[in-house]
């Protein structure tokens, strides 16, 4: 008999949930130091609310009862305080009342990071064989957690103004015609500055892909209210122009879209906090199954956050993130024109917000992480997100190869300018030649 313990049976969830790329493209960054990252999604380093976080953490730990109430556990609702404030913030952004978004406090869920409340939301509507559709390409950490939870992922091509409604309309009724409308549970949109294109959902279509959810859900052969997942992370990193409202300003009734924020990208990631605007009866699944999590999220965190939103700290941060994310946006594109314009085919996006700019190369030059082009990268000391990653498991379309999302989140701007340049010089050492490395795996 064999002196080696046997494998451990690990659970059909657990074979299919893979690790997520950006662990591989994170490593290569940690360990080498001269390695300029426009890969990663981190935030700018220099402005953290360390100053502001320090006052707010001192004063209320001085004060002996507030200190034992927000280092004591709190609710898996969340603070209710926190919950008010940010429905008065909700108001605010989208110019409208509560009353009129037929929402309240308690329709609002604090979570650990807005992540949290994917997988929460995910594993309350989806089955094994259910249907979500997504944007092409997509926030691949989300797509990759349905692969977990056994979904099948349909997608929607998008264009310069978003996801395109006509297409979600004609893969729906593709999807009804195949007899599997029943299966489509939610529609998962990142509609502001999106993750990885940089791409927001215009004004004029949020209305019309809320009346298309609307019309398939009524259809006898569905079962049920569709879910619009509108994914809010990147909303208030808007530099450029107006933020369109909300898809949820657009249902009055509260039906149909859960809108997702969060404190990371506009504050500090660190305290590691979202929160959710649901519809009304979904508040329960939704919280008997966080409990089953955490019992509710970081409540230090909220009591600070709460406060940084009462004294304008938080206003007033989110001000100085927009004019430091734009002129990083304005040293990525100025770069990209001077390095990339000689690139025949070359184009990429003109984010007016948010971290990224998705970049697309000639056909014939693939981005893959075994390519030429992501080795060459490496060697010049530049690193990037394979397109191919960005792409839903939809087993009806063809990756394409030739795209990456580029981050100016991170680096400063000296080093995106040169981190576009070593990029740029990568291009050009490929062999005009198509290479022959194949479609790759999303998680290859």
């Amino acid at each position: 008999m064999s002196d080696s313990p046997r494998s451990f049976h690990l659970s059909q969830k657990a074979t299919r949930t893979n690790e997520q790329p950006i662990s591989y493209l994170m490593a290569q960054a940690v360990g080498n130091p001269n390695l300029i990252s426009l890969a990663a999604g981190l935030v700018d380093y220099d402005s953290l609310p360390v100053p502001e976080s320090a006052e707010l953490l001192g004063a209320m730990l001085r004060d002996p009862a507030m200190g034992k109430i927000a280092l004591q556990y709190g609710t898996t609702h969340g603070l209710a305080d926190l919950r008010r404030t940010l429905l008065a913030h909700l108001e605010n952004l989208d110019g409208v009342s509560a009353a009129k978004l037929h929402a309240t406090a308690d329709d609002i869920i604090i979570c650990t990071g807005s992540q949290q409340m994917l997988f929460v939301l995910t594993d309350v509507l989806i089955d094994p064989g259910d249907i979500v559709i997504t944007e092409w390409p997509s926030y691949f950490v989300y797509t990759g957690l349905l692969e977990s939870a056994g979904a099948v992922v349909r997608c929607v091509d998008m264009d310069e103004h978003g996801l395109i409604p006509a297409k979600l309309d004609e893969l729906l009724a593709q999807i009804a015609d195949e007899g599997h409308l029943h299966r489509v549970k939610m529609v998962y949109t990142c509609d502001y500055h999106q993750n990885p294109t940089g791409l927001t959902l215009s004004e004029d279509r949020r209305p019309k892909v809320l009346d298309i959810v609307r019309k398939w859900s009524a259809d006898p052969t569905a079962s049920g209210r569709i879910m619009i997942l509108e994914d809010a992370a990147y909303r208030e990193l808007t530099f450029e122009g107006a933020a369109p409202h909300s898809i949820r300003y657009y249902d009055k009734g509260g039906e149909h879209v859960a809108l997702l924020q969060t404190f990371s990208k506009p504050f500090s990631p660190g305290f590691k906090t979202g929160y959710a605007l649901l519809p009304r009866d979904l508040v329960e699944p939704v919280l008997a199954q966080k409990g089953n999590h955490d019992f509710g999220s970081n409540n230090l965190s909220q009591h600070l956050l709460l406060k940084a939103m009462q004294t304008g700290a938080y206003d007033k941060h989110v001000k100085v993130l927009r004019q430091v994310y734009a002129s990083k946006r304005d040293a990525m594109l100025a770069a990209l024109k001077e390095n990339m314009t000689g690139v025949e085919g070359a184009h990429w996006t003109h984010p007016t917000g948010g971290l990224y700019v998705y970049l697309t190369l000639p056909e014939h030059v693939h981005t893959g992480r075994h390519s030429p082009l992501f080795q060459r990268c490496l060697k010049e000391g530049v690193i990037y997100v394979p397109g191919g990653y960005c792409y839903g498991p939809d087993a009806t379309r063809t990756v394409p190869q030739n795209t990456m999302r580029l981050s100016f989140g991170v680096s400063t701007a000296e080093q995106i300018r040169e981190g576009i340049a070593r990029l740029a010089r990568a291009v050009n050492s490929i062999d005009t030649i198509a290479d022959p490395i194949q479609t790759e795996s999303r998680l290859s």
